[in-house]
């Protein structure tokens, strides 16, 4: 849609699909010099992202390497991996230290401040060598390397994706208790479906609670045989995205939510290319927030950022893209820049979970690590995200040379 039209039905209101009331004007909430991410002390911040898969090629050059073999049809070694990212960039410095993979992602979170740091951590962590057989990819990080987690003080790993089972269910116990003792909630996996299906719950002092609900569905590529039961582990498995399960998870939410608790609903959903959002994930999405009382939908599984909507001023993230992973030198899907990240920090009114401001940070993975994007890689990632989100009555534009800011009406 070229800018002349898009201003038009912005302006009459008929922009997208028609979700946000006619003629009302974009919100104008930022001034020259800050956001007010930076003004709003008693609001709730978020930082939130895709997947962060911290196995098999990131693994090798972390100080603690696991074995390095692989039970792929066409890669036997996980440095192989590593050998393809430096065939594209140059060499990797290792063993790298365990912030190293962040790269410039630390910066910005130190400036944030978020409140609360949440992942879709897509790996086991396990030196278990029991291997799911017939999965084809089989990710996974050494337990003493888990230090690469807790440098960017991550308070929370959603585990509901389809490589979490990836070394079995000795592999999942070793990633639980690797967690715990790390100190890092998790959601969507546990040792029975009641655990599967608790969230994690941070406190924050003076703000209410977040609460992070982990789902996971086919869709993703999750074997239906990992869902958890009330006496074997796996992940939260959502079979199918119903009407009868917005109401089962709405009965759950309300025997758990707080006043001034935020919702957070992170599913692993979809395929990992093409920026289509198929409209039962849309109903799906707008059924839990107006059955279930989720205030954020924290969507992943694309290897690349989606549209991003806003509906009845709650936050919905089709498709967070991938974070940290192994893919550099891979070919095929180059059109889709794969290796563009972004890092989301809502702002959310815990009274009433509305979102009060959005910035997003795009990043690099370059050499294993988060760089900051050139000029021109900036700007093609601003414009195929506002491409998308113009889809759903939203704009994406720049807030500064490292920003993006969302508006919407």
């Amino acid at each position: 849609m070229n800018r002349s039209r898009r201003k038009f039905l912005l302006r009459y209101g008929i922009a997208g699909p028609g979700l946000l009331a006619a003629r009302e004007p974009f919100r104008q909430l930022y001034g020259k010099e800050v956001s007010p991410m930076e003004q709003t002390p008693h609001r709730t911040k978020l930082f939130l992202c895709g997947d962060v898969m911290t196995g098999r090629g990131i693994d090798q050059i972390l100080p603690q390497p696991s074995d390095p073999q692989l039970y792929e049809p066409y890669v036997r070694n996980a440095k192989i991996y590593v050998k393809l990212a430096e065939r594209l960039n140059g060499p990797i410095s290792q063993p790298a230290d365990f912030s190293y993979v962040w790269g410039d992602a630390l910066a910005e979170l130190e400036r944030a401040g978020p409140d609360v740091r949440v992942i879709n951590l897509e790996t086991a962590i396990t030196a278990s060598d029991e291997y799911w057989p017939d999965k084809g990819i089989n990710y996974r990080m050494h337990p003493a390397n888990t230090p690469c987690l807790t440098a960017a003080r991550i308070d929370c790993c959603v585990l509901a994706n389809n490589h979490v089972l990836d070394w079995g269910y000795q592999g999942l116990a070793d990633t639980l208790d690797t967690l715990k003792q790390a100190s890092l909630k998790t959601a969507g996996a546990g040792r029975n479906s009641r655990e599967a299906e608790a969230p994690a719950v941070l406190n924050l002092a003076g703000k209410g609670r977040v609460l992070v609900f982990g789902f996971g569905c086919d869709s993703s590529g999750i074997p239906p045989e990992w869902g958890a039961t009330d006496d074997k582990p796996g992940v939260n498995w959502l079979p199918d995205l119903s009407l009868g399960n917005v109401q089962r998870l709405a009965d759950r939410i309300r025997r758990i939510k707080q006043e001034r608790d935020i919702v957070v609903a992170s599913i692993h959903w979809g395929g990992n290319w093409g920026y289509a959002i198929p409209d039962e994930q849309r109903r799906f999405a707008h059924a839990l927030i107006d059955e279930a009382g989720v205030d954020v939908i924290h969507g992943h599984s694309s290897h690349h950022p989606k549209a991003v909507e806003v509906y009845r001023d709650k936050l919905i993230l089709y498709g967070c893209g991938d974070f940290i992973n192994d893919y550099e030198g891979i070919e095929g899907y180059e059109s889709f820049r794969g290796d563009l990240a972004l890092m989301y920090f809502p702002t959310v009114n815990p009274a009433d979970g509305t979102l009060s401001d959005l910035e997003m940070v795009p990043l690099h993975m370059r050499q294993f690590r988060l760089n900051r994007p050139s000029a021109d890689d900036f700007r093609w990632i601003r414009d195929r995200l506002d491409r998308e989100t113009d889809k759903f009555g939203g704009a994406v534009e720049t807030l500064d040379e490292r920003r993006l800011v969302l508006r919407w009406r």
